[in-house]
């Protein structure tokens, strides 16, 4: 990439990183260190984003856990390869099976949403074909902190605080009583400041270091998660979990700007920020804060989540295929139904969602995009007695109606919210970048790549940037420095703009962009969290 942006006049206060033998960028310092630690001790890229993904499972669990789904995108020898590590539903699940218990939606905690967890599985097939070390030293860090522990920091002490405050007036089940145990055994969160442990889960991620995760799937621990579900009516058996193996999938992408932007194909809802990427190709932006520049990128991303909700599933079970979502044809189409006011696509109402993304890059030029998530923050609120594993929710996006591609169905994957981003330029792996947070992740996709394409904004720029994000109808929220007289204008034209002061609702990002010349490396951190850049 060339780095021109870096005397741009509209720049972040905060600095970019620079370094050219290695970075770590994630939303937790600890885990930016324990990712850096194994760059030092020589190994790859992939190996660093492993320890740091096993450390963000003890240092951030109100975002993510063991028990959660993953996804990679790989750049490794000149060539982008992408890991769906997202589990299925339990063969045994069903439409009827749940209507017959009495839900008419998909409930959001409990055994009935629980999929099968992906993550372990993730670290094993990345290390497994691209790694360097032994894969029981890349899980070292994160045993050591559960088992030790750490300082709650700011970020992830209010997040914490919150979901306790829910739990304790919502889970009132018997089941649920492991994930109060383990995450507030004071009766409360642990405060900021607070060191906090997990034995439980040191001991399982030292069995996962053991047995190369094979406990997980076929030994001690499947068995355990299997026996939980069982004893409270859930649908996980021990043969889901022994039959689960993640999928490597090609990348897909659209070109913007002379760049190729890359996601991982549906389950996932990267082609959501393709889509809204391919409509606004369409336009020539010549200033950042524009109202015109915002209303059209809210319209483009309204239209794209109204074919994401309408069309996107697991992709076996698509009836729409990727290529035509993303075609040209299709693109100038869809952009004709962009006009100068505010307008009503049809579409699903975004929610707010608890995960982690980390980028790493080492000094031979290998990238990792990476993101893993047990979705609304803690899951399913349900942990293994015994183990600290807490057990996603992912199966709360699948639609009942049985006509609908995202339909419940056992062995099937949901409508997947995590996704991993990538830049390439002719051919050159340019960098991850990346933005968590449910349904805000295609929409701070796009404004990410945009303020790096369109804007040549910095990598921390790009992300200090003020956001908005589409949630319904003619909704729009803003940061709050989010420019008072564009909020303003975009109302004049029929967006119905909130001010929202939770700054979590916006997403959390990271960036690192390699300089191909001369291999240095550029990185951004998010300033909504406690974001860190380890690099050396």
């Amino acid at each position: 990439m060339q780095m021109d942006y870096l005397n741009y006049p509209y720049q972040s206060q905060r600095m970019t990183a620079i370094a050219n033998q290695g970075m770590v960028a994630t939303s937790q310092p600890l885990a930016s260190q324990a990712g850096l630690d194994l760059l030092k001790k020589g190994g790859n890229a992939v190996d660093a984003a492993i320890a740091t993904a096993a450390t963000l499972t003890v240092v951030e669990p109100t975002s993510n856990g063991i028990g959660g789904d993953a996804f990679a995108l790989v750049w490794m020898k000149d060539e982008l390869h992408g890991l769906n590590a997202s589990g299925p539903a339990p063969a045994s699940i069903s439409i009827d099976a749940l209507k017959h218990k009495g839900y008419d939606e998909m409930p959001t905690h409990g055994f009935m949403p629980v999929t099968v967890p992906g993550v372990p599985a993730a670290w094993k097939a990345l290390s497994d074909r691209f790694g360097k070390l032994p894969f029981h030293e890349l899980l070292q860090p994160a045993i050591h902190y559960a088992e030790k522990g750490y300082p709650i920091s700011p970020t992830l002490g209010r997040f914490w605080e919150a979901a306790v405050s829910t739990f304790q007036k919502k889970l009132t089940g018997e089941e649920f009583s492991h994930w109060f145990e383990t995450f507030a055994p004071k009766g409360r969160a642990p405060q900021i400041g607070e060191t906090w442990s997990s034995p439980n889960h040191a001991a399982t991620l030292r069995s996962l270091a053991e047995t190369n995760v094979d406990s997980f799937y076929q030994g001690e621990l499947a068995e355990k998660m299997a026996q939980f579900s069982r004893e409270y009516g859930g649908f996980l058996s021990l043969e889901d979990l022994q039959s689960y193996e993640p999928e490597w999938v090609t990348p897909i992408s659209v070109p913007y700007r002379g760049y190729d932007v890359w996601e991982i194909p549906p389950n996932g809802q990267g082609i959501v920020a393709l889509q809204a990427l391919n409509l606004l190709r369409g336009y020539d932006f010549h200033e950042k804060e524009a109202a015109e520049t915002y209303h059209l990128q809210i319209e483009a991303m309204k239209l794209a989540f109204a074919d994401g909700h309408a069309h996107l599933a697991d992709l076996a079970h698509m009836k729409t295929s990727v290529s035509d979502l993303l075609s040209e044809a299709y693109a100038k189409e869809r952009r004709s139904l962009i006009h100068r006011t505010a307008r009503l696509p049809e579409a699903g109402v975004p929610t707010r969602g608890g995960t982690v993304y980390l980028a790493t890059a080492d000094k031979e030029g290998n990238m990792v995009s990476y993101i893993q998530s047990n979705y609304m923050g803690f899951g399913s609120g349900l942990v293994v007695p015994g183990t600290g594993i807490a057990l996603q929710n992912r199966g709360h996006n699948f639609s009942l109606d049985k006509a609908h591609p995202n339909a419940l169905q056992g062995g099937k994957r949901s409508y997947h919210t995590i996704i991993p981003g990538f830049l390439t330029k002719d051919g050159h792996g340019v960098g991850p970048f990346g933005v968590m947070g449910g349904f805000m992740q295609p929409q701070g996709h796009v404004q990410v790549v945009m303020n790096t394409l369109d804007f040549h904004l910095n990598p921390q720029a790009a992300l200090d940037a003020p956001r908005w994000q589409w949630m319904k109808d003619r909704t729009v929220w803003v940061e709050p420095h989010f420019p008072n007289s564009i909020a303003q204008q975009l109302m004049r034209i029929g967006h119905d703009v909130h001010i929202q002061v939770d700054g979590s609702a916006f997403g959390r990002g990271q960036i690192i962009w390699r300089d191909n010349e001369t291999g240095t490396l550029y990185g951004g951190t998010e300033s909504r969290t406690d974001g860190s850049i380890a690099s050396y």
